[in-house]
């Protein structure tokens, strides 16, 4: 008798764990693991991060401003490395406005980036 109220017990033990542990693997997947940007600052920061992109679940693909240079960065487990530094910014992309979709310095590092390895 004891050794059945164990096993129910052990058995709702890992059935938990294991929701949560596929709950967590599906955030992940959808987004909810990367590294985030702050969108909000009270005052001026010399270093923020414009934008991540995922390339895989082991790496990310960082844009770094720094006063007024960007920096593209790949991260990985055990190793980082600097893809393009020196990066410099367009007045267009000094000005943030609101509600305005731009195309990003990010993208154009992207998209040079891919089609000079084509």
């Amino acid at each position: 008798m004891i050794e059945l109220d164990y096993s129910r017990f052990v058995l709702a033990l890992m059935i938990v764990v294991g929701l949560i542990g596929i709950f967590a693997f599906v955030l992940r997947r959808i987004g909810f693991g990367n590294i985030r940007t702050s969108s909000s600052s009270r005052q001026q920061r010399r270093l923020t991060i414009q934008e991540v992109a995922s390339i895989d679940a082991r790496r990310k693909l960082v844009l770094v401003r720094r006063d007024d240079t960007e920096h593209l960065v790949l991260l990985g487990l055990s190793q980082d490395l600097l893809i393009e530094s020196g990066i410099p910014v367009s007045d267009s992309d000094k000005t943030i406005t609101k509600n305005i979709k731009r195309d990003s310095a990010f993208k154009r590092v992207i998209t040079d980036v891919l089609s000079k390895t084509k």
